[in-house]
């Protein structure tokens, strides 16, 4: 049987790889605002700026740094022995890859969406799928009893790819702080721009597993609203219309989520306008980038301001 995406991610540790390592996270010059907010029975969350520390603040599908392209083109096709299955171009395979992953990161961005005032999803593992396919013209193959089908090979394969271009580590306190609200009976859940592998991740990041009861789930799936699964990103309107009905079906009305995030006039400011509670998470300058007028502006105001996400558990009393 082929290994799960967490399997994997325990494999690629064993090996003792290398991979980059964003920078600590320092906090904005703020002061936070830590009341209570009553009836607050959930919090979903922001993953990539938020829950977890990223290099740049944010998930890139392109790096304006071509060096930091090209060692992750390279680590990926030697990783997963593409050369002998490309095409023979001129100049080196990276370049050559780079060309094909270039156009079909455009060919999503500007993909059409039902509703006007969304914005379309990049979903990664679907351009490498594209990619592989190109390549099995030309006999390639993989030890699928190891990684699976297309669509599993291409999870692991667009995960190492990110894996190379950013480091990730958790936001100090994230771990402790899913945890203690789990333990209170505060459900948690995710608003988030998302890939395929954005769990998986997560929760091998955290180091959660070995803490939870069996049977027990950090994230419960009715919270989920995870935009590779919708096909739109923030801040499309139908994501929160989405957040909004998993609320309810969740048997809580949107007063009683927290939402919280390091974006806030293209998250925060539009979970505010559907009914979410939200809290600004303010830990990160590389992630937060807000102004003194965005702050004070009514609106776009935050319910509350947080420097660390363990002062969630101040503002969430159960």
């Amino acid at each position: 049987m082929a290994q799960t995406f967490l399997e994997y991610l325990d494999a690629l540790a064993e090996r003792n790889l290398a991979w980059p390592q964003p920078p600590q996270p320092k906090p904005l010059p703020a002061k936070p605002t830590l009341k209570p907010l009553p009836d607050i029975r959930a919090v979903t969350w922001s993953v990539y700026g938020t829950l977890l520390t990223i290099t740049d603040g944010k998930l890139l599908h392109l790096h304006p740094d071509a060096v930091r392209n090209q060692i992750a083109l390279q680590k990926t096709i030697e990783e997963f022995r593409m050369w002998f299955s490309m095409s023979r171009k001129p100049g080196q395979p990276w370049e050559y890859m780079l060309r094909q992953y270039e156009r079909m990161v455009k060919t999503f961005q500007m993909a059409g969406t039902k509703r006007k005032g969304d914005f379309p999803h990049v979903d990664s593992s679907r351009i490498w799928e594209r990619l592989i396919d190109r390549l099995q013209q030309n006999e390639y193959t993989w030890d699928r009893d190891t990684y699976g089908d297309e669509a599993d090979y291409a999870d692991k394969v667009a995960y190492f790819f990110h894996a190379n271009l950013q480091g990730v580590r958790a936001a100090p306190n994230a771990a402790d702080t899913l945890i203690q609200l789990m333990q209170r009976g505060v459900v948690n859940g995710l608003l988030a721009d998302t890939q395929p592998f954005t769990m998986a991740q997560l929760l091998n990041v955290l180091e959660v597993r070995d803490k939870l009861q069996t049977g027990e789930q950090l994230f419960v799936q009715p919270l989920l609203t995870e935009t590779h699964r919708l096909g739109v990103r923030k801040p499309s309107p139908t994501l929160y219309e989405g957040a909004v009905r998993r609320a309810h079906q969740s048997g809580f009305e949107p007063h009683q989520v927290l939402h919280v995030s390091h974006r806030l006039t293209d998250d925060l400011g539009i979970a505010g306008e559907f009914g979410f509670r939200t809290a600004l998470y303010v830990g990160d300058r590389h992630s937060c980038r807000v102004t003194a007028e965005q702050l004070n502006d009514p609106d776009h105001k935050p319910d509350r301001l947080i420097t660390d996400l363990a002062q969630v558990l101040d503002i969430v009393v159960t």
